[in-house]
């Protein structure tokens, strides 16, 4: 399976933050979106970076007062991206390689959507019970 049957099931919306922006209105908008990782970006094109919840929990050992920082004071500036033909099972490897959750996907210089971990799982176990149902359509001789 390709990333774009991935983006076309879940579509492509991409939310955005802006590296000035307040770790507590990140906050914010991941409770709103009900998300786990903004893509951070001035424009609201070009990717600055990514922040995840993760990024927030761990800045949070420093206390609470770290809400009212920059979210470019967490956010990671190496994004690794993918494109819209490249399959799950290269995600899959760059994600377990890189321990990362959340790939931007770029169609030329323009955000298409993100996926999560739980995309590329979820497309595996589709994956599988298709193969569970033709292997026993087969053995049932249908």
């Amino acid at each position: 399976m390709r990333l774009n049957e991935i983006l076309r099931s879940k579509g492509g919306q991409v939310v955005t933050i802006t590296p000035d922006a307040a770790i507590s209105e990140l906050v914010d908008l991941f409770a709103r979106h009900n998300i786990g990782a903004a893509i951070v970006s001035q424009d609201g094109s070009a990717i600055d970076g990514i922040v995840s919840e993760r990024d927030v929990v761990r800045s949070l050992r420093a206390g609470t007062d770290v809400l009212q920082n920059r979210v470019d004071t967490i956010m990671t500036s190496t994004v690794f991206s993918a494109k819209p033909t490249d399959t799950v099972d290269e995600l899959a490897r760059v994600m377990t390689e890189h321990r990362i959750r959340h790939v931007p996907v770029l169609e030329g210089d323009r955000i298409a959507g993100i996926v999560s971990i739980g995309d590329v799982v979820k497309s595996r176990i589709g994956e599988l019970e298709f193969e569970r149902n033709q292997l026993e359509g087969y053995i049932a001789g249908s």
